[in-house]
């Protein structure tokens, strides 16, 4: 007997605001942009969105090493350019800003002055592959992706779990072919992975230790020009996963199972994305192809809303 998967909702996205013109560089070359675009200028290509508490979505501009902040009317506001390639960013419960830079290892923001300084910049004085994406545990302990140009041709990218108070940092993993996006389960047993060039969500389970044993593959997608990018969890312990490239954002029971799919109105670069809002009903995507940022409600009726940030937690939490 066979039990197919439910049809999943389709919901159409909005834009909620977009980079201002004042904001972009058309026409302007960069280091990332020769190197990822075979010499194609983009004006920006925004990813990393992340809720402060006071409902300010921050992200990031890699190719010129620039954080945005838009507060909850959509004005966006540069608050740092620096030397770097910024792609994850994250906010500490204490305010403290923390970015995974592709160049330069795990940076700092100061969110009142914009200085960026380094906080992590390798393992053992050995130098990070490029570092894409970052997560926060409940006791502050920062996960996070060591990339670099890792694929199927070269399975060897890795993920760290780090403690910045102490110090202390461990390799999960290392031989994952692109790893991305990782968010925890609501328990904090499980770490879901985006497996980019593998076109997968990996399903790390953690044991008592801190060690990962038995990971497994999670989902399976197929098509598009890149593969999953960015994660998140909904309150239902449901994965939420960018499908960059496709223009779509899925959104996963906690079986691993599509109940909702989101479509982009502009672009197929659906990056990374962050639940927000009074109600964390509402799901915000950076959509990197057009530099905007969309929205998407989904209905009561659903049953679904998003799990909070650490930056969204009490400390005392």
């Amino acid at each position: 007997m066979t039990f197919p998967l439910p049809e999943p909702v389709v919901l159409e996205a909005e834009i909620f605001t977009e980079l201002p013109d004042a904001l972009r560089r058309p026409g302007v070359s960069s280091y990332w942009a020769e190197r990822n675009r075979r010499g194609q200028t983009v004006d920006s290509f925004l990813e990393g969105p992340s809720f402060d508490r006071e409902g300010n979505l921050w992200f990031v501009d890699i190719p010129f090493g620039r954080i945005f902040r838009a507060d909850p009317s959509g004005n966006v506001t540069q608050i740092a350019e620096y030397d770097g390639q910024p792609n994850g960013l994250k906010i500490h419960a204490d305010g403290r800003i923390f970015i995974a830079d592709f160049q330069n290892g795990i940076m700092r923001l100061n969110p009142e002055t914009g200085e960026v300084t380094p906080a992590l910049r390798d393992c053992d004085t050995e130098g990070f592959k490029g570092c894409n994406d970052l997560h926060f545990g409940r006791d502050g302990s920062l996960y996070f992706t060591d990339q670099g140009q890792t694929g199927l041709q070269d399975p060897s990218g890795r993920v760290y779990h780090w403690q910045p108070e102490t110090g202390a940092l461990m390799c999960l993993v290392d031989k994952v072919p692109s790893p991305n996006g990782l968010v925890l389960d609501l328990a904090e047993h499980v770490l879901y992975l985006a497996v980019t060039r593998a076109n997968a969500v990996w399903r790390l389970p953690m044991s008592p230790s801190g060690r990962v044993n038995k990971a497994g593959l999670f989902l399976q997608f197929s098509g598009g020009r890149a593969g999953p990018d960015g994660l998140a969890l909904t309150a239902q312990n449901g994965v939420v996963v960018c499908q960059t490239g496709m223009g779509l954002v899925w959104i996963h029971d906690a079986l691993g199972q599509p109940i909702a799919v989101v479509r982009s109105p502009r672009g197929l670069g659906t990056t990374n994305c962050a639940f927000g809002g009074p109600d964390m009903r509402t799901l915000f995507i950076t959509e990197s192809d057009s530099g905007s940022l969309l929205k998407v409600e989904f209905p009561p009726e659903l049953g679904i809303s998003g799990a909070p940030m650490y930056s969204q937690m009490a400390l005392s939490q």
